[in-house]
């Protein structure tokens, strides 16, 4: 089982129609739940909608602090690697890191989320 995060544009309100921006979306393991939480990042990748979280700029400022403190204690995350090998801190933190560059570039997609 996966977390599909992607950014989507805002839908026509004509028709609907989301157009033809190429946003980017990503998917990583549910494994990296716990490091997520404990990095303070689970509740904007994993349940957005449920904390009013509906835009990329909503989640940039959490996404940062979060990446900082992977980035700051290496040792401590690494220690919640999943012990099966599917979901290391070695994959998380790119995955933060691109989902964060993304949120800046495009601050005004819509977040999408499956789980």
């Amino acid at each position: 089982m996966s977390l599909d995060f992607g950014l989507k544009s805002e839908p026509c309100p004509t028709c609907g129609h989301r157009g033809t921006d190429d946003l980017p979306s990503f998917n990583i393991t549910h494994n990296l739940g716990k490091m997520a939480r404990e990095a303070g990042v689970y509740q904007a990748l994993w349940r957005p909608d449920e904390h009013g979280y509906r835009r990329a700029r909503d989640i940039v400022p959490i996404l940062e602090r979060g990446l900082a403190d992977l980035v700051k204690r290496p040792a401590y995350f690494q220690k919640l690697n999943a012990p099966n090998g599917w979901g290391r801190y070695e994959d998380f933190v790119p995955f933060v890191r691109e989902v964060l560059q993304a949120c800046k570039k495009h601050p005004d997609a819509l977040i999408e989320v499956s789980r």
